[in-house]
């Protein structure tokens, strides 16, 4: 009986696979429509949206509150919706910041704000407490004028970050040429972070902080009943006068292509956008079509056209992506990467090579199928987050979609068609109407003219704001070298000049350091004697971080993380060629590369730059052509084949024992930034400093 069970499983089993052909691949199933939970939808008398969607798996609530003002211009101010928003959790007329951060840690809840919305996130059993908390920052927020301060501090080092860093560079010239005059396109300065009050504070939250259009969206262990009353207990008494609203701008639609320029000086390779607006808001009937068009071209992991060109095929870049984004207040598409300085042109040829490809012809099924199979994959996984469905339903409210558009996603998705994703390209999309934007090193510049409609590169600062041409120098690197050293020394003449350098033997500078990245402050000493022996030393509490010592002919560096390393014979010649009371003053006896580069602006003034190649690293120093005071030096060196970035900003000059000293200064290497201050400075102090100091 056994064996003719057996049997039977046998014949039946050969049968069915004898229908199978595996030579083809099975056709994929129809999309189904998804059950997604309906959120309960409800408005308040002061003109508040609550979304509820109830998850009572877990003993946990989340609250967030989307304010319904549209961004308005800043101006000469531009930063302060973001400064703001930074400073809300700062403290109340009821609690301190610490006092409130204490409350928030006790319950172990989560709560923070920015420059539109609020969130807190805690157990059930604490949700009273939690919106107690919420409710007193939306309602009382207080801005200290100690906090502001601090906050200002932290931007301010953070934009002294952006000026090294080629990817926040090429983000600002992006906003800025392709929204001007419009919210997206204002990015903040020093001087506009400067020009905010915390009075500018104040007007901003109350007149943005209002019921009126605001959403909030709850999400877990809560009824519907259980909602209402604490809505009604937290915000009922909530008041302020009509939202913000106005009309934004599409962006800036140019005819023919505009090559904008960001320098970095030194720089070995270029970041590269090639980015224009598109004429979209969020909720619109082609934005999932513009999806898929994007997954194929460049956001969609390595098989796109992008990475299969610029990667795969030209081996130009590590990796070069594409991004849509869809926005309620404006929307663009971009598309880049980093490229070294060689190819930097070719690299821009193939992008909008791949832009014309996608306009001008049918996308393969292949790539439609990937690319909308990875989207419902994301799609799915979305789904496993409660926040998610709240996310819908206040999407659905806001952008006025189909009630039931989530629920059909899939079959929507699974509907698009070759010819959707040609139609939106061509509707869309351009190869011949750019901004391409590259930040990078000068030497660039004359290949980049072929791909500018006018001929006429325009140039940015960091921040995307336009800078005139550097102007010619109307003295040599010799002339500057003096005039700096007569500033330094108060003398008028080289004779007096040349005297007053002999009377110094030595010289040492303590300073103390601190960054928004380190929570303790850093001590540097620098010493100088017998002409040009040097020495340095950086410490924390209780430990030597790093240290240099230097007797002229030979000397060591020390490092917390590698130990001593003797100075290698390039490295002694590289010091020397840089070496004394005014280094500048021996470089052409110890036959330092330099040249004068003409004179730019720095801050707002006009300043000289000093180009020195030591052999190791390049130098770039910004002379002030008023006072002839050094206010900012950047140094570019290659270390472990990555290159390095140094910029250190002087200020604060005071006379100390007949000599002028900068005594404040602010140093960036990639994204952190160190602010310093001079404690003390002693000119001919008696030293006795030895290889183990």
């Amino acid at each position: 009986m056994k064996s003719l069970y057996l049997l039977l499983i046998l014949i039946l089993t050969n049968s069915v696979f004898a229908q199978l052909d595996r030579s083809q691949r099975p056709a994929a199933a129809a999309a189904q429509k998804i059950n997604i939970p309906a959120s309960q939808v409800f408005t308040t008398s002061n003109g508040v949206t609550v979304i509820l969607s109830e998850n009572h798996k877990i003993p946990k609530v989340s609250i967030e509150m989307s304010l319904g003002a549209t961004p308005r211009l800043e101006g000469e101010k531009a930063g302060l919706s973001d400064l703001a928003g930074s400073l809300l959790m700062s403290g109340t007329s009821t609690r301190s910041k610490d006092q409130l951060d204490r409350e928030i840690d006790f319950i172990g809840a989560n709560l923070s704000a920015s420059a539109s919305s609020m969130y807190l996130s805690c157990l059930t059993k604490h949700l009273d407490k939690g919106l107690e908390l919420m409710t007193d920052v939306l309602y009382n927020a207080s801005f200290p004028e100690s906090e502001v301060e601090r906050i200002r501090k932290q931007n301010l080092s953070g934009l002294q970050s952006t000026k090294a860093d080629a990817g926040e560079m090429a983000s600002n010239a992006t906003r800025a040429v392709n929204f001007p005059g419009h919210p997206l396109g204002e990015i903040m300065t020093e001087a506009s972070l400067q020009n905010i009050t915390r009075e500018d504070l104040l007007r901003y939250y109350k007149t943005t902080f209002t019921p009126q259009g605001s959403y909030l969206v709850v999400v877990g262990d809560i009824t519907r009943a259980q909602t209402e009353a604490l809505v009604t207990r937290y915000f009922s008494t909530w008041q302020g006068a009509p939202a913000y609203q106005s009309e934004l701008g599409k962006g800036q639609f140019d005819k023919g292509n505009r090559v904008i320029f960001v320098k970095k000086p030194g720089a070995v390779q270029s970041v590269v956008y090639v980015t224009f607006p598109i004429d979209m808001r969020a909720g619109h009937k082609d934005q999932l079509a513009m999806n898929v068009l994007n997954g194929i071209l460049g956001g969609g992991g390595f098989g796109t056209r992008l990475m299969q060109n610029l990667r795969e095929d030209k081996a130009f870049t590590y990796g070069c992506y594409s991004s849509l984004n869809i926005t309620e207040n404006g929307s663009w598409m971009s598309a880049g990467g980093n490229f070294k300085n060689a190819v930097t042109d070719s690299a821009i040829t193939e992008i909008l090579k791949e832009f014309a490809g996608i306009i001008n012809a049918q996308v393969t099924d292949e790539e439609l199928s990937l690319t909308k199979n990875n989207m419902a994959g994301g799609f799915a996984r979305s789904l496993e987050r409660p926040q998610t469905v709240a996310r819908f339903a206040l999407n659905t409210i806001k952008q006025k979609l189909a009630p039931d558009y989530y629920q059909n996603y899939l079959q929507q998705l699974e509907a698009i068609t070759k010819e959707d994703v040609l139609r939106v390209a061509q509707q869309y999309f351009t190869a011949k109407n750019c901004h391409i934007i590259v930040v990078g090193n000068e030497e660039i510049l004359p290949k980049l003219l072929v791909f500018d409609t006018d001929g006429k590169i325009e140039k940015l600062d960091a921040f995307g704001a336009p800078i005139k041409e550097t102007k010619s120098a109307d003295i040599t690197a010799d002339q500057l070298i003096e005039a700096y050293a007569m500033a330094l020394t108060g003398t008028t003449s080289q004779k007096a000049l040349l005297k007053k350098l002999k009377t110094v033997k030595s010289y040492s500078r303590e300073s103390e350091m601190s960054s928004a990245q380190i929570p303790f402050v850093l001590t540097s000493t620098d010493y100088f004697w017998n002409g040009g022996n040097e020495a340095s030393k950086m410490e924390m509490p209780g430990m030597v971080l790093q240290k240099s010592y230097f007797d002229g002919n030979s000397g060591y560096t020390f490092s917390m993380q590698g130990g001593r390393e003797d100075l290698t014979a390039a490295e002694i010649a590289a010091k020397q060629k840089a070496s004394g009371f005014i280094p500048e003053l021996n470089y052409k006896a110890k036959g330092m590369d330099y040249a004068i580069k003409g004179i730019e602006l720095i801050d707002g003034q006009e300043c000289y730059v000093l180009y020195t190649n030591d052999g190791l690293a390049e130098n770039y120093d910004y002379y002030s052509k008023q006072t002839f005071m050094k206010l900012r030096s950047t140094n570019i060196r290659k270390m472990d084949e990555e290159i390095v970035e140094t910029t250190t900003n002087f200020s604060d000059y005071k006379v100390v024992d007949g000599f002028q000293f900068a005594h404040a200064f602010s140093m960036s290497v990639g994204k952190m930034t160190l602010t310093g201050v001079v404690k003390n400075i002693s000119v001919n102090p008696k030293l006795a400093i030895g290889e183990d100091f």
